[in-house]
């Protein structure tokens, strides 16, 4: 049988307790968070009762160092919120809250602060010297066939239908960590596991029905605790996938909203969708309706917008990602939709993070190619309106596109080298506080695999991914681009860029985690990501060595990383015929240099004579001597 959710369990055992009063039965089947920790940095901590009926009971507790500073109640009679205060040297321990009527013990509830593991509070995040892997968890690995049914679960396993759920799960993830670890990877994003059970669509994630429990088709909140630990005992972090801004329709609340703005236009039969103009918020010229226009506003009919305005909501949210944090042992935390939430919540929330974790990170998603939108929100900027946000890190959506669209552009004029819009990209760094910690990719869950970008061109895919290397920042690379997975059919179809990993279900006839059945072409993806993954995380120079670029010329772009102890040398030729490249032009990094590795090759090249010949439509990765 399945093994319990911890905190289910808990939930279960507490409705199982009714009691009577004069309104008729109270019944408490939510306490969240369910139990909390001493020692934390922030002395507030509340704490969301819901039962039929409570409202008009009492709560009170007893216990050296915690104080009831604020017992809230709301229009809805089901609901209690409750501030409490921690004193900085508060001692681990369970206590007894007694919910009283009239002065008479009606029940009680066993809250429980949690002694914090050692040194939780100076973890260490993911950084430059990761390398990334992303997974989509539904379309990795299915290893419990059993979960793929969960009864008072509304969307069964179906992999005929590219929207429809495919049957990962946390477990698939376990039992291919060694894959992983073996083709170097040194942290891991995976899309939402968090219970979303929606009619349809539901194993996208992104439509969070409990926030504090793992859908149980992807295992337990135990189960997560094991990835996490299987995954740090091979020195890979897990980064865990948030969304700030919306919840999905059948959230329990949904139909027992605690306030009546708990949603946006929670009261309005027709929900007006978000503009999506992100460029809103930091425009000296924009209205406020347009702003709220933007952050308030809809993604889809089954996601209701959160408001974070309100004060119970937003403190909610923190509370929680602090929460999976110090529960899960969590290294980073990647935010959906980061410019969406409202933007003073986005601070609040950000800064309240780090300010527990000083040693933490965590990753925005700014879908644009402007970078200086991305980098409004970044730590340290300074925004002429005045505004600051605390993410240490965002993802480089602007070099994506850009580097993406010089392979594949042609250029329009002689003078303009395809390179030159990559080139010109990379310059604007200077609008970044700290461009080295950016999350840099070629491809993600929501845009085309990168094999399909570059139409399906493998000189050109090879040339993405030497680019990605070699980089600033810190690489994520998405399941299956280590063997040029694509889906051609239907760019459209999101369920398609999210396609089944081979070898994860029963009966595949292709297995890349046993190397069965593979092609020529994956067989060498798979060994030219590993050489690049395995020599990046070996390489200091490629983690924070300084970075130096030349102008493209003649479809030819030039990026060195170095430090003092290594120097490597990336060349990008676009032309179709193969070119030597005088490196007499490059004399302020490697003047003197009489040899160079290829680190793909780990061929010997002699520079004497000046020149280096390369291939066609390739790309060149060389340590430079």
């Amino acid at each position: 049988m399945k093994k319990k959710n911890i905190l289910l369990t808990l939930f279960m055992c507490i409705s199982l307790l009714q009691f009577t009063h004069a309104k008729g039965k109270v019944l408490i089947d939510r306490v969240e968070p369910a139990f909390w920790w001493a020692g934390m940095v922030n002395p507030e901590l509340q704490v969301l009762v819901h039962g039929e009926n409570i409202t008009d009971l009492t709560p009170s507790l007893s216990y050296e160092g915690v104080t009831v500073e604020q017992i809230i109640r709301v229009e809805n009679p089901n609901y209690l919120f409750l501030n409490l205060k921690l004193d900085e040297e508060v001692k681990a321990g369970k206590f007894p809250i007694e919910f009283k009527r009239k002065g008479k013990v009606v029940f009680t509830y066993d809250y429980e602060l949690k002694a914090r593991k050692e040194h939780s509070a100076q973890r260490e995040g993911f950084s430059n010297k990761d390398i990334m892997y992303l997974i989509t968890p539904d379309r990795f690995a299915n290893s419990i066939p059993e979960n793929d049914h969960i009864e008072g679960m509304y969307e069964d396993t179906d992999r005929s239908d590219s929207g429809k759920r495919h049957g990962g799960d946390l477990q698939g993830i376990i039992d291919n960590l060694d894959y992983i670890q073996d083709l170097g990877f040194t942290s891991i994003w995976i899309c939402p596991v968090l219970e979303s059970n929606q009619v349809d669509y539901s194993y996208h994630g992104y439509a969070i029905t409990d926030y504090y429990k793992v859908d149980p088709r992807y295992g337990s909140n135990e189960d997560y605790l094991k990835l996490v630990e299987e995954a740090n005992k091979r020195g890979i972090k897990i980064i865990m996938d948030q969304v700030e801004n919306h919840a999905g329709l059948n959230h329990w609340w949904t139909k027992d909203l605690p306030t009546n703005d708990w949603y946006h236009h929670a009261d309005k039969e027709v929900k007006p969708y978000t503009n999506h103009n992100r460029f809103a918020l930091a425009d000296p010229y924009s209205t406020e309706s347009e702003k709220k226009a933007f952050s308030d506003g809809w993604f889809v009919d089954r996601m209701p917008d959160l408001n974070q305005e309100n004060p119970l909501m937003a403190k909610y949210l923190i509370q929680n990602s602090i929460w999976w944090i110090e529960y899960a042992g969590l290294q980073g935390i990647r935010q959906d939709t980061f410019s969406y939430p409202d933007a003073d919540f986005i601070s609040d929330w950000s800064r309240s993070i780090m300010e527990e974790y000083p040693n933490f990170n965590i990753v925005g998603e700014e879908w644009t190619v402007n970078p200086a939108i991305v980098a409004r929100w970044q730590v340290g900027q300074n925004n002429r309106d005045g505004y600051k946000c605390y993410m240490p890190s965002m993802m480089d959506f602007p070099n994506q596109h850009s580097f993406v669209e010089s392979l594949t552009q042609s250029p329009d004029e002689e003078w303009k080298d395809s390179f030159r819009g990559a080139y010109e990209m990379l310059s604007n760094d200077f609008l970044y506080t700290d461009a080295f910690n950016l999350v840099t990719f070629m491809d993600n869950h929501d845009m085309a695999r990168i094999y399909d970008q570059v139409n399906q061109n493998y000189d050109l895919y090879k040339m993405a991914m030497v680019y990605l290397y070699t980089l600033r920042g810190i690489p994520q690379v998405y399941y299956g681009t280590e063997i040029t997975m694509s889906f051609p059919e239907n760019p459209g179809d999101h369920g398609g860029l999210r396609i089944d990993m081979p070898g994860g279900w029963e009966g595949d006839k292709v297995n890349v985690f046993k190397g069965e059945g593979l092609d020529e072409q994956q067989k060498d993806a798979l060994k030219f990501i590993k050489t690049l993954t395995h020599y990046r995380k070996n390489t200091p120079a490629l983690q924070d060595g300084k970075l130096v670029h030349f102008y493209p010329q003649e479809q030819i772009y030039v990026i060195f990383r170095y430090d003092d102890n290594k120097t490597v040398m990336s060349i990008f030729n676009k032309n179709t015929e193969d070119k030597e490249v005088k490196l007499e032009r490059f004399f302020e990094v490697i003047e003197g240099a009489t040899s160079a590795k290829n680190i793909l090759t780990g061929e010997n090249i002699d520079l004497s004579s000046g020149v280096i010949k390369v291939d066609g439509t390739s790309a060149l990765m060389l340590e430079v001597k």
